[in-house]
């Protein structure tokens, strides 16, 4: 069918608004396409003739510096020292197991190092830089630096690495850092990326595992042009990350040091807390160890020899060592009975040296018995039958209950490993955790500190500086976290009578100073510094009848594992107390004769600022004390490293 002429006319301008308008948009599409073209070849082009080339932008993570460590005086206990290290990175380089043997030619790798490190490699993303050296002396390094351009994927660098300036003096309170594990990554949902460098150092233990978070800081990221053999040609831009924060103790770094020494050749643990504000001013465990080994690498023979040791240097016994409190939990169960209204400081028991509970016979520990005794005398004489009387009137949840309100059975809240909690026993608990009913003889035990009842030194010294000061002290171990101060936790509610507690500070005062007390010997003669304390012997096993046939009746004459602990707690000054101190010396015997003069030379240190005047000592004790004193390799003042500023490297 034939169209009109009026038809193809408007056919015609249909066909060619659509020509035009395809045509304009053709035409916006290449001046698009153009205007893209032009900034590529004439902006852009510099960058993208080196990525023509072969280069490549890649982004390399900046860990940061670590926080740093001081004590309450700015003494450095923890810092950052530099370490030359080369890295591989396994995208790029085209044979690893190459590079690495070509590398080995200039560092010292050993077979053993190597197949861990190719291990590594294979083990982590390609992207990821593995340290294959660290700790190379300059003139290693200069090596690898020289050689780079032959070493594909290979890049000499300068890190931080953790530092413990005072060695052993801090190990197990600070603790210290090591490569990051599997296991460790393990317990982590959402590992942090800087985790994922190999030999990147975390902390292990101690105030740097519990406060890694804080201590670890934020990584930075830096963009590196690198060519097609792997090589770092540039950088193109660098944004620093944030240090972590630095912390500051309340322990004082001598005190510290004097303590440890003071304990030297024992395995013991010291604690010393300021009563007014909580401020633990010393946590000592000894024998101890020097964490640098951890961080720089420990062979196979210095593990076993911390391991194999039976004085257990890697374990902090201030506060993982449970021990029987003995009868330094005497005060314990005084307060009890006062509180409870069921004696009063004068009334007097009679101590023929045993006493029949539910038919078995318990002893004191003086045989001849002591007589008559009030509370003042059951003190000083620790006589063990006034206390297995007042344990039969009050009963044990009270006696535990009392125990809570000194600071037993609760965790001390402190960023240190493995803080146990102790067992102030209830029959509760012993049904719960035994299945057995409790016993008539269980509450007489727990009466003299014996039996279920378990502490630590960290336990003793809270409960010391809570009966000095009549308030609930808590203690505190870091002072401030960049430069801010950190809550006191010392409150009024300690929920027990003053004129209690005046009783029980005047039979610790007569342990120490009176003429029959059982520290005698120990006490303190300068009146401004004299302190009160109580002595306590917590049996490890029981002497059988053989043994006492045999003529084995001594302590002494038993293996060493097998003595008795000796403890003693103590406050000073007595009128105006400031510092509460524990002592625990595993398999020493006597609390009297080996760790109430440790504490007593402790709280002199505490109280002098330094070594304390022949005065001080009893006239008997002078000579030894002098010995003893410059016996001991103290730390010197003047070579203590100076406070650093925050770091920000």
């Amino acid at each position: 069918m034939r169209r009109s002429p009026k038809e193809s006319q408007q056919s015609t301008r249909s066909i060619t608004r659509r020509g035009l308008l395809l045509g304009g948009a053709q035409m916006a599409v290449v001046a698009v396409l153009a205007a893209r073209m032009r900034k590529m070849q004439l902006e852009d082009s510099a960058q993208y003739r080196l990525l023509a080339e072969g280069n490549s932008v890649k982004i390399r993570l900046i860990p940061p510096a670590r926080g740093l460590i001081y004590d309450r005086n700015g003494v450095l206990l923890a810092g950052n020292e530099q370490n030359y290290r080369v890295t591989i990175t396994r995208e790029d380089t085209d044979n690893v197991a190459a590079t690495l043997a070509d590398l080995r030619k200039l560092v010292p790798i050993t077979d053993s190092d190597a197949a861990d490190i190719l291990h590594d490699i294979r083990r982590r993303p390609p992207t990821t830089p593995v340290t294959v050296a660290d700790r190379l002396s300059w003139d290693e390094f200069s090596r690898v630096a020289v050689n780079t351009p032959s070493l594909p994927g290979v890049s000499p660098d300068v890190g931080l690495s953790r530092a413990y300036p005072r060695r052993e003096d801090f190990a197990h309170v600070i603790g210290y850092v090591g490569p990051v594990s599997d296991y460790d990554l393990s317990k982590m949902e959402d590992p942090d990326p800087l985790l994922m460098i190999p030999k990147f150092q975390l902390g292990k233990t101690g105030i740097e595992a519990k406060e890694e978070d804080v201590l670890r800081g934020e990584a930075g990221q830096r963009r590196v042009e690198v060519n097609s053999a792997g090589r770092e040609m540039r950088e193109l831009s660098r944004e620093p990350g944030k240090p972590g924060e630095n912390l500051q103790l309340t322990i004082d770094y001598r005190l510290q040091n004097y303590a440890l020494k003071r304990l030297e050749n024992e395995s013991a643990a010291c604690v010393v807390i300021d009563v007014t504000n909580g401020d633990v001013l010393a946590c000592t465990s000894a024998p101890s160890f020097d964490p640098n080994m951890f961080v720089r690498g420990i062979s196979v023979a210095q593990y076993q020899e911390l391991t194999q040791n039976d004085h257990r240097p890697l374990a902090d016994k201030s506060v993982q060592g449970l021990y029987p409190p003995g009868s330094t939990y005497k005060m314990v169960t005084a307060l009890a009975a006062l509180e409870a209204g069921l004696t009063t400081p004068n009334e007097t028991v009679w101590c023929p040296g045993y006493v029949e509970i539910a038919g078995r016979r318990f002893h004191c520990w003086k045989r001849a018995g002591h007589g008559h005794v009030d509370m003042t005398k059951s003190m000083q004489q620790s006589c063990d039958v006034y206390y297995y009387e007042m344990s039969q009137r009050v009963g044990i949840d009270k006696m535990s209950a009392m125990a809570e309100r000194l600071g037993f059975g609760a965790r001390p809240d402190l960023p240190m490993s493995a803080v146990k909690e102790g067992v102030a026993p209830t029959k509760t608990w012993k049904r719960e955790r035994y299945g057995k009913d409790w016993l008539i003889g269980d509450t007489a035990n727990a009466a003299i500190g014996q039996g279920y009842v378990l502490a630590s030194p960290m336990h003793l010294a809270i409960m010391a500086a809570r009966i000095a000061s009549g308030k609930k002290v808590e203690p505190r171990l870091i002072r401030t976290r960049d430069g801010i101060e950190q809550p006191i936790r010392v409150s009024d509610d300690l929920d027990i009578d003053p004129d209690h507690l005046i009783d029980v500070r005047r039979g610790m005062n007569a342990v120490v100073n009176s003429a029959r007390g059982t520290a005698r010997g120990a006490r303190i003669e300068r009146d401004e510094w004299k302190m009160a304390g109580k002595t306590g012997s917590a049996q490890v096993r029981n002497i059988s009848k053989a043994e006492r046939a045999r003529g084995v009746i001594r302590n002494d004459q038993l293996p060493w594992d097998q003595r008795d602990h000796a403890l003693f707690v103590a406050f000073a000054p007595v009128d105006n107390p400031r510092y509460a101190v524990s002592v625990v010396v595993e398999h020493g015997s006597g609390g009297s004769t080996t760790a109430a003069p440790i504490a007593r030379d402790v709280l002199l240190f505490a109280q002098a600022g330094g070594l304390p005047p022949d005065d001080a000592y009893p006239a008997f004790a002078r000579k030894a004390a002098q010995e003893l004193n410059a016996s001991l390799d103290l730390v010197d003042p003047e070579t203590v490293q100076k406070p650093q500023a925050k770091s920000r490297a």
